[in-house]
């Protein structure tokens, strides 16, 4: 049966935000998509496109035809994710001409909309695998949160804008994209090549965006096999990973910081921070609330139908996280 119109606009509205998100640095693309609901259409989309490549790729030179990779696209729900696409790469141009200089000019209150945001979907992944968090997993949690602070409080460097270090940066920024907690955008501001990124967008420097694309073709498709598998095999302890890399994470958003990262105490429109703060915390509760209304007026499952966690679920293979 075909989608109503007004369902392609709704998830060219998800992508749009997701693609905002990846322009802002410290903000993840995949925090996005766990708020909205969309991150195991976009893994496991991601992850039937990277297999239909490769096999292709495979079965071609040996005469083989190209039934398994046409197996492997039928899988992908491009009702969702092409509009998904369409909605993230408009965005994404939109947001580097606009929004990227509004943080810039503003980091204290961009900021705080973002912290109260990202710390708010924390809830997401915590309670999306339906299981009871042990202790170990709470351990592991906290380990992985101090990696990711650690990691975002390292100061802005300076690399080269040659095409290998170029393409480089894409594979590592692209893992960003579909990992929540950890932005694309500061990883590029850590390398030194997120205001040459968002310059070759503005200026449609293609050289430097070819280089970037290729890269990120190619972190994409190692990561995101990965991160499928992991979500199939080992869901609860992916996302207890999850939750820790979002929760470290927080320290590139806090609003008050030097340009080395360093961070300072509140000062300086304290209330209007705080205010935005609240706001963005504000916004992901709303959204959490209108979807659980949404999916408790949906049809109870069956005695016999195993209870399933509410996001970031792959619906394939087994399981034994």
């Amino acid at each position: 049966m075909a989608k109503p119109a007004g369902h392609h606009v709704f998830n060219a509205f998800r992508g749009a935000l997701i693609g905002t998100a990846e322009a802002v640095p410290g903000v993840s693309g995949g925090t996005v998509a766990l708020i909205t609901g969309v991150y195991e259409k976009l893994i496991d989309g991601a992850g039937h496109i990277t297999s239909a490549l490769r096999t292709g790729a495979s079965d071609l030179p040996r005469g083989r035809g190209t039934a398994r990779a046409r197996a492997e696209l039928r899988s992908v729900d491009w009702t969702v994710l092409l509009p998904l696409l369409a909605g993230m790469a408009v965005a994404l141009v939109l947001a580097a001409k606009l929004i990227a200089p509004l943080v810039e000019e503003h980091p204290q209150f961009a900021y705080a909309l973002f912290f109260g945001l990202v710390l708010a979907s924390l809830w997401v992944p915590y309670s999306g695998s339906g299981k009871r968090w042990t202790v170990g997993n709470y351990v592991l949690c906290v380990v992985v949160a101090v990696g990711a602070f650690t990691l975002t409080g390292l100061p802005p460097g300076e690399m080269p804008t040659h095409p290998v270090v170029v393409a480089l940066a894409g594979s590592i920024a692209i893992c960003a994209l579909v990992l929540p907690g950890i932005s694309g955008s500061f990883l590029l501001l850590t390398m030194g090549l997120y205001e040459p990124t968002i310059e070759a967008v503005n200026e449609r420097d293609f050289g430097y965006l070819a280089a970037f694309a290729l890269g990120c073709a190619g972190g994409l498709a190692l990561f995101v096999k990965l991160l499928k598998w992991l979500l199939e095999n080992y869901h609860h302890m992916t996302l207890v990973v999850m939750t820790g890399l979002m929760a470290g994470s927080l320290r590139a958003l806090w609003p008050w910081q030097d340009d080395d990262r360093g961070l300072l105490a509140p000062s300086g429109s304290v209330g209007l921070t705080c205010a935005l703060f609240a706001l963005g915390a504000a916004v992901v509760i709303a959204v959490l609330v209108v979807e659980h209304r949404a999916q408790g007026k949906k049809a109870e499952p069956s005695a016999a139908e195993p209870r399933r966690g509410r996001h970031a679920r792959v619906p394939s293979g087994s399981r034994r996280g």
